[in-house]
């Protein structure tokens, strides 16, 4: 009977022994379920690229859609993960909806038509060229984590440049040195008061003449003076009535703050992009809102570093911006069609009876922007480089020589004139350039 009961108690022990296996095997294998539902998202994310997923989202992707802002589109961090968790739909739905979102609007799937309602029923690009691989590199690049702000340097201050002498200093030595020479001409003048005494003079009985009254008793004296005063007057008169409508550094503070040191400057936008009129018309022409917002559709913030530059210049950057979206009626998902008209002030003006056309000189003569409008790559705000007076126009076309090569047309013409005038390469005005009616007509 002992045996018996012994053996029970060593089978009851051996099943409660595997009962306990197999419950800690369940949990274990619950868990790791639990896990790789959780993190399977992520890891199929992770099969991809993200550096070639970052080219492809830059691209494809990023002219609607802002990783952590919502812009035409909803920001894209973490977007594969959020669905699985909120919608519990899978890489297979984000495939069909990036490569055909209008087929699955219509396909009457809920969420497709839950986003296509929510964002102004504006159905998303279709992107049937991009690969699995491709969207795998994408979402990758999505689902990497926020960069930490960049914390900013406390305590860093711009220094200017150091000068040799400053100014304090070369008027603090003037003060010393004409000081120095008053007390000088007081000790010169006792000294010849005392030699004055010892001679047995009376210095206070000699009597001098006033200077202004000896100066009008002189004649010629009188005469010199009114013939300086008279050609004085005449030359500071000319000068002041010769600068009426010259403007040159004529500096206005425009409704929007462009920069374009920013924009021609840092990145290197061509000028005739938005001045495209110069190319083919007399004016440049003021750029139409529509040309900023190829652009700023997508750019709505700048940098940091960009946004610490403006504030050198007075500037918040962002809020220029949004001044720019309120003109056109833009609330960063679609126009609203509430514009607001944007009144530019005029920096270069010529007068009504000067002709000038920008095609002649952009297109065929190839001169750069430059050359009349100075540096703007690194102006921040714009303002009148050149004189523009007919002078600074005449010694322009002077100093500048005409490329005829390759013009047949004009070959006769152009060898008698430098036989003319015995020279190789003939100027804009050996041309005609100093002709009247080239300018005023």
């Amino acid at each position: 009977m002992k045996k018996s009961y012994q053996s029970l108690d060593d089978n009851y022990l051996y099943n409660m022994k595997h009962v306990i296996n197999r419950t800690i095997s369940s949990k274990l294998l619950s868990f790791g379920f639990m896990l790789f539902l959780t993190f399977s998202i992520s890891l199929n994310a992770q099969d991809g690229d993200p550096v070639n997923g970052k080219n492809l989202f830059n691209a494809n992707c990023a002219a609607c859609h802002k990783l952590d802002k919502d812009m035409t589109g909803p920001m894209l961090r973490n977007v594969e993960m959020r669905l699985a968790n909120e919608e519990g739909l899978d890489r297979e739905w984000l495939n069909a909806w990036i490569r055909n979102s209008s087929a699955l609007i219509k396909s009457g799937d809920a969420y497709a038509n839950k986003v296509y309602n929510a964002w102004n029923k504006t159905a998303m690009t279709a992107f049937p060229q991009l690969s699995d691989q491709d969207i795998s590199d994408i979402l990758a690049y999505t689902a990497q984590p926020k960069p930490p702000a960049p914390e900013p340097v406390a305590g860093v201050v711009a220094q200017p440049a150091e000068q040799g002498i400053g100014q304090e200093l070369i008027l603090g030595a003037l003060a010393v040195l004409f000081g120095l020479l008053a007390m000088a001409l007081i000790l010169v003048k006792r000294t010849l008061n005392r030699f004055a005494e010892a001679k047995g003079l009376d210095v206070s009985e000699v009597k001098r003449k006033p200077i202004w009254k000896a100066f009008v008793e002189n004649q010629f004296l009188m005469l010199v003076t009114a013939i300086f005063f008279l050609l004085a007057s005449g030359y500071f008169a000319y000068g002041y009535f010769m600068q009426v409508g010259i403007d040159q550094g004529y500096e206005p503070v425009q409704p929007i703050h462009y920069s374009h040191r920013i924009h021609a400057g840092v990145n290197e936008i061509d000028c005739k992009y938005c001045h495209s009129s110069a190319r083919v018309s007399k004016h440049s022409g003021i750029p139409s809102l529509n040309v900023c917002m190829n652009c700023h559709k997508s750019i709505g913030e700048v940098s940091e570093t960009t946004l610490a530059e403006g504030k050198e210049y007075g500037v918040d950057y962002n809020a220029e911006i949004q001044k720019l979206y309120d003109a056109v009626g833009w609330d960063g998902r679609a126009y609203t069609g509430e514009t607001k008209p944007v009144k530019w002030i005029r920096i270069h003006n010529l007068p009504d009876f000067a002709y000038f056309n920008h095609s002649q000189h952009v297109s065929v003569a190839g001169v750069e922007c430059q050359t009349c409008h100075g540096p703007v790559e690194e102006m921040e705000v714009l303002y009148q480089h050149a004189p523009l007076t007919m002078g600074w126009c005449i010694n322009c076309h002077r100093e500048t020589e005409v490329n005829v090569k390759d013009n047949e047309y004009y070959a006769k013409i152009h060898e008698e004139l430098s036989k003319k005038y015995g020279v190789e390469k003939l100027t804009a005005a050996q041309m005609g350039g100093l002709e009247c009616g080239k300018c005023h007509y």
